[in-house]
């Protein structure tokens, strides 16, 4: 049995192969090669190569996988397995994918059995997640940008401890076939009886390549982060975590706090100015009866935060600086309701911009200055919409079923990255510790495309993410850490 590998604790082949087949990984890009060789992964037992690791109770694994070459066999296959033990008739369940494109869910009630499969009515499949949820496993895949199809089995019972991995096979015992799994995920969700905002589970930062759409954790936490952006330099993200701010060097991997003095009980809503010499963020003021306040400092950190919006006026949820830094929008709680506002840096006098009945929320200047981005329930569901700098001509951006929150302009004004709740959720809400998908559209609306799937929410995506030079953003993913 093979020493861990990456996110793996051990590696070996299955059943009797003809051919050893391996696992390499490149710790740069965090993408792993497997090659197998074996019969099948069909009937009474399996032979294949396999990546694992033990884990019990719930959990989510999610990859992006593809075959190396054209192959030889169209039924040699990838996938995630999960095993009762690892003898190669083990009852099992496996979401493959296959050389001819069959996506299925295959499943072995007994040990030596024989394999039984649904059938997913997709091709060109990429990426390939399984669900435990109890005695009901869940599989779901799609090609790379488009939603998740789905099928599940909840007759297979397996124990509690199950072996968790990767497989390749080659559906040819004189065959060794390869594959490449990206943006593998191992992730155990939070517990069902959770409370939000009293309970939290653990953080991956992560970076995301928007040419290649490859995803790379740079900092994992077994406490809550949220909500990075990038320094206008490139070099540090900023994130928060209990009530505190935090620079993340990205070229030592170095973490420090920015000194927001008294404001030690910032949310997730820090916005740095277009010049790049300052930093807004909404503190919960404890003199007012801790409303959220916004106030700015330099980004070098300050004992003494300077308050913008007034004490005793409600709520007030930062988003965004206007591109000439002289004001500051956000959401916020003004006649018994939630819209948008600006208010003057120097003389903090506000000024409200929508007038709804609904919630209007995460507001974002374009770099142009020309229009304001925001998400609303207006509609029904929670949607993306565009106004006027003054506020006038309101316009719906998105019309699908998803819940729409926190669109970020990129930084050449072309697309607009933003977070999408299924439609499980109240349009009002957005949860932590829920599947959501992070997606792109043009500037002016369109057809959008996922970009990453992710189990997130609340604090993945609240901020300006772009890097500067718009080749990459940064956001959070969430999963327990072993040591909690």
């Amino acid at each position: 049995m093979a020493e861990s590998i990456g996110q793996f604790a051990h590696h070996a082949d299955i059943g009797k192969v003809k051919h050893p087949g391996s696992l390499q990984y490149n710790e740069d890009e965090q993408v792993y090669v497997m090659s197998g060789s074996g019969t099948n992964m069909w009937y009474g037992e399996d032979e294949m190569h396999f990546a694992w690791n033990e884990m019990e109770g719930d959990f989510i694994v999610r990859a992006n996988m593809t075959f190396i070459g054209k192959g030889v066999d169209p039924h040699r296959k990838i996938g995630w397995n999960v095993r009762q033990n690892l003898e190669s008739g083990s009852p099992q369940i496996n979401a493959t994918l296959h050389g001819d494109g069959l996506t299925s869910l295959q499943f072995r009630e007994t040990p030596g059995g024989d394999t039984e499969q649904y059938i997913l009515n997709i091709t060109d499949t990429e990426v390939v997640q399984l669900e435990r949820r109890g005695d009901v496993f869940i599989m779901s895949a799609a090609k790379h940008g488009e939603p998740f199809s789905v099928t599940q089995v909840s007759h297979v019972k397996l124990p509690e401890k199950v072996y968790v991995g990767l497989v390749t096979c080659a559906h040819n015992p004189d065959v060794v076939e390869s594959a490449k799994f990206s943006n593998v995920r191992i992730i155990r969700p939070a517990k069902a009886d959770f409370r939000p905002y009293q309970d939290y589970i653990g953080s991956n930062l992560e970076i995301m390549d928007m040419e290649t759409l490859n995803r790379r954790i740079i900092y994992r936490d077994p406490d809550s982060i949220q909500a990075p952006n990038w320094t206008h330099d490139g070099k540090t993200l900023i994130y928060n975590s209990k009530g505190l701010l935090y620079n993340y060097d990205l070229a030592t991997n170095n973490i420090s706090v920015l000194n927001t003095g008294f404001a030690n009980d910032n949310n997730n809503d820090h916005v740095l100015s277009w010049d790049g010499k300052n930093i807004a963020i909404s503190h919960h003021n404890a003199d007012d009866d801790r409303r959220s306040t916004i106030y700015t400092l330099p980004l070098s950190g300050s004992d003494k935060p300077k308050q913008i919006t007034k004490t005793g006026v409600g709520h007030s949820f930062l988003h965004g600086y206007s591109v000439d830094d002289k004001e500051l929008i956000f959401t916020a709680n003004r006649k018994n309701k939630w819209d948008i506002y600006k208010v003057n840096i120097a003389t903090s006098e506000e000024t409200q911009l929508t007038d709804t009945a609904t919630l209007d929320d995460g507001s974002e200047y374009g770099p142009d200055g020309k229009y304001i981005y925001f998400n609303s329930n207006r509609t029904g569901t929670m949607q993306l919409w565009r106004i006027d700098a003054d506020g006038s001509n309101p316009t719906q951006l998105t019309f699908d079923k998803y819940n729409d929150w926190f669109p970020h302009v990129s930084p050449d004004n072309k697309k607009i990255v933003f977070l999408s709740y299924m439609d499980d959720i109240n349009s009002g809400d957005h949860p932590f510790y829920r599947h959501v998908y992070l997606r792109e559209m043009p500037i002016d609306g369109g057809e959008p495309k996922i970009l990453a799937y992710v189990y997130g929410g609340q604090g993945t995506i609240n901020v300006p993410s772009w890097s500067p030079d718009g080749k990459f953003i940064s956001f959070v993913s969430n999963t327990i850490l072993p040591d909690q």
